[in-house]
């Protein structure tokens, strides 16, 4: 080939690369802003009207919101989408860090003197909502620190930053608008309007469709107020969880322990049998104490979070009422955990968190499809150790001749194969 070809050859390649090679990213922030200021102008405020908001509170709450570059999960318009990178979370190494005692005893303490100083507000929210006042305690303490948290964030700018360039675009899109009404209607001013940096607002941290769904004005001042009023706080949590059908007159659960005879790959709150089932397999409460006669005939659920390496429980099914929170087992747990301290002084869990885990998501994930491609419902290879992963992995390791563990483990990636 002579040089005179080959330099043409050069020349059409370095072109074709020019037009079919990735796009170039020119954006600058000034750019972006003026974007957002646009978008806000020509695309939020035609459809917040529509939905009925009017123009005074639109501008108000706009007044002097910037698009804020702190927050995570943002792909602006015209810059490099970001790099995705392996992330752990708490379900996938040990537990027990989660279940910080020093913390739990601050909240206990704390919240058993809130306890006292609210009792006839909590008594009158459980006479209410049938919720318990430790546990409206509990949430309340889990989520804000009983409202001590700092909560700077303008929700507006938060939720406007991530309805323009977040990756969940449309999400956070309704969330501004059901939080442009909330202002309409005069819940609260936009200087008052504060939220996390996700959005959530208030001590309650509510996102803005929970707040028009679930708050309540339980102080009688004509409106809801989940930033400064605590038995506005305290009954709307309690609301939540009574319409997410919280059961009147039933705790959470209970710790026990199950038999080394009993299989662990019978958890779920699709496997739900009386507790006077679970007691005749020989279960019991590792306090020493009896389930109590009135459980006997209700539902309940075995619960393994850490399989046989961590606490065991038999939950009823106000636990997944508590998930509809925040859809963590570890976070139900602790509520759970925090309002018996509140309600009676108990302590810590009795059963040890082994050293589990210490896996990667895509790791778990990889151990779920493989046992799909088995037959098994793992319930979709989302990476997270769910019930039905967990009871799963007991099933193949009984199935396999192996001591039931019902928890992701690193050497049953190659076996699994």
């Amino acid at each position: 080939m002579s040089k005179r070809i080959f330099g043409r050859l050069l020349i059409a390649t370095a072109a074709l690369l020019a037009l079919s090679g990735p796009p170039a990213f020119s954006a600058s922030k000034a750019d972006v802003e003026a974007q957002f200021e646009k978008w806000v102008r020509a695309d939020l405020w035609p459809e917040a009207q529509r939905n009925g908001i009017s123009e005074k509170a639109f501008q108000a709450a706009f007044a002097g919101v910037e698009l804020n570059w702190t927050l995570t999960d943002l792909a602006p318009p015209g810059f490099p989408p970001a790099k995705e990178q392996k992330q752990t979370q708490a379900e996938f190494s040990s537990p027990a860090p989660y279940f910080n005692e020093d913390r739990l005893k601050r909240l206990g303490s704390t919240g058993r003197g809130f306890a006292a100083q609210y009792a006839s507000t909590l008594k009158k929210i459980e006479k209410a909502y049938g919720v318990p006042g430790s546990i409206v305690l509990a949430v309340w303490g889990r989520e804000t620190g009983f409202g001590a948290a700092k909560i700077p964030n303008s929700a507006i700018e938060v939720l406007a930053t991530k309805a323009f360039m977040s990756t969940r675009k449309d999400m956070f899109r309704t969330e501004l608008l059901a939080a442009l009404h909330i202002i309409d209607r005069g819940d609260a001013t936009p200087a008052e309007f504060k939220g996390s940096s996700a959005g959530a607002l208030g001590q309650p941290q509510f996102m803005p469709t929970s707040y028009l769904k679930y708050a309540v004005d339980f102080d009688g001042d004509g409106h809801p107020n989940i930033w400064t009023s605590v038995p506005d706080t305290l009954a709307s949590i309690a609301n939540f969880l009574a319409q997410k059908s919280w059961q009147r007159g039933r705790g959470w659960g209970y710790e026990v322990s199950i038999p080394d005879g009993v299989s662990c790959a019978q958890e779920g709150p699709d496997l739900a049998k009386p507790v006077s089932h679970w007691a005749s397999l020989g279960i019991t409460r590792i306090s020493g104490k009896a389930f109590p006669s009135g459980e006997g005939k209700a539902s309940g659920m075995m619960l393994v979070p850490a399989g046989r390496d961590g606490p065991q429980f038999v939950v009823t099914p106000n636990f997944y009422v508590l998930k509809e929170y925040n859809n963590s087992d570890l976070y139900a747990l602790f509520i759970g955990n925090l309002a018996d301290r509140i309600a009676y002084g108990s302590g810590a869990f009795q059963g040890p968190w082994g050293d589990v885990g210490k896996m990667l998501r895509s790791d778990v994930a990889t151990m779920q499809k493989a046992l799909e491609k088995k037959g098994y419902d793992v319930g979709g290879s989302d990476g997270l150790p769910g019930y039905k992963t967990r009871r799963s992995i007991g099933q193949w390791q009984e199935k396999n001749g192996l001591t039931p563990t019902c928890y992701p483990e690193a050497s049953m990636i190659g076996r699994l194969k």
